[in-house]
């Protein structure tokens, strides 16, 4: 369902979801936490959020795949915090560190149509939504009001709430999830959750039940509905990724179109040290390699930016959102 149809959202879904903030279990982490209290403080749930939106970032990209960036780019929300937080995660300063601005639905739905109406981007791209998803939902709903008509992408980390997703489908045209881990073990120790490859494939299944595979529009070839799978490849774990490929072929199919993303930069110190390096032409090729004999018939692929692993200069592709403009 795109933004614009005629019917008014019935606001059903955005006050449940409001309804699971008080005792907080939008995400797969089942904390608990009263980030709506019954009275008192809100507390932050593991996402390190209360019931506050936040957002560091509201303009167009130009760093996602070709059917979500299109020529006029893609235009993106990045929402602060996140249910995840990957130790090597690319966006640690909004994940990690909490930047980003105070607001309401109301102030960011005036946001996107400012953006829509001056940048004339391809679609509203909602980053990392899942532990903000009443206020997005909320947000979407007075963005269709306007009745601008844009696909709406949640760019989501794959840990996602079966129950969520249900709410969310009523509200997304396009899901870009990522599926990062095969092993457990690596889950756990990168992003303490050693149930992500289950959860996430479960997530990926129901997305694709509501949405199908990525469709797009003949004249420029822009992604209308369905679901794109990221895979981004880390340092030192090719065995992860070939598995991880190879998981998604079995669940899925050839069909499925999946993104392979050599984009691995890293921003801070890890102590697993094979994390320290960005990813090598032979570890990209065997992965890439992988793809093609499993026989997956559309790949995007994100070729590697720097090869001599020079780490003094950070990539082009690495935001800072201490800027007001971070993809500068």
């Amino acid at each position: 369902m795109h933004m614009g149809h005629p019917e008014q959202l019935r606001m059903e879904q955005p006050n449940r979801a409001y309804e699971i903030l008080k005792e907080c279990k939008l995400c797969p982490r089942n904390c608990g936490v009263a980030r709506i209290p019954k009275a008192g403080t809100p507390r932050a749930g593991y996402c390190r959020q209360t019931d506050q939106l936040k957002v560091a970032y509201v303009g167009p990209h130009m760093g996602e795949e070709p059917p979500i960036t299109g020529k006029r780019g893609s235009g993106t929300v990045f929402l602060t915090g996140c249910s995840l937080r990957c130790s090597f995660c690319q966006n640690y300063q909004i994940s990690h560190e909490g930047i980003g601005e105070p607001m309401d639905p109301k102030e960011l739905a005036n946001r996107i149509s400012h953006m829509i109406h001056r940048f004339r981007v391809h679609n509203v791209n909602f980053v990392t939504p899942d532990h903000f998803f009443p206020h997005v939902f909320q947000t979407i709903s007075l963005v269709r009001q306007k009745g601008l008509t844009l696909p709406v992408v949640m760019n989501l980390s794959g840990y996602q709430s079966i129950e969520m997703l249900k709410l969310a489908g009523e509200f997304t045209d396009i899901y870009l999830p990522d599926f990062k881990y095969a092993h457990s073990s690596l889950a756990k120790r990168l992003s303490a959750c050693p149930d992500y490859p289950s959860t996430a494939l479960a997530a990926i299944e129901e997305m694709l039940r509501q949405k199908g595979y990525l469709t797009t529009e003949r004249k420029e070839g822009i992604g209308t509905t369905g679901v794109l799978v990221r895979h981004l490849i880390l340092p030192g774990y090719v065995e992860n990724s070939c598995e991880a490929l190879t998981m998604l072929f079995v669940e899925f199919g050839k069909r499925l179109p999946l993104s392979i993303m050599s984009q691995y930069y890293p921003v801070r110190p890890q102590k697993d040290s094979s994390l320290n390096r960005t990813v090598t032409r032979e570890e990209f090729d065997r992965i890439l390699n992988h793809a093609r004999d499993l026989g997956f018939e559309k790949l995007y692929v994100q070729f590697p930016e720097n090869l001599r692993q020079d780490l003094e200069t950070k990539p082009s592709f690495v935001p800072d959102f201490s800027s007001a403009r971070p993809f500068e």
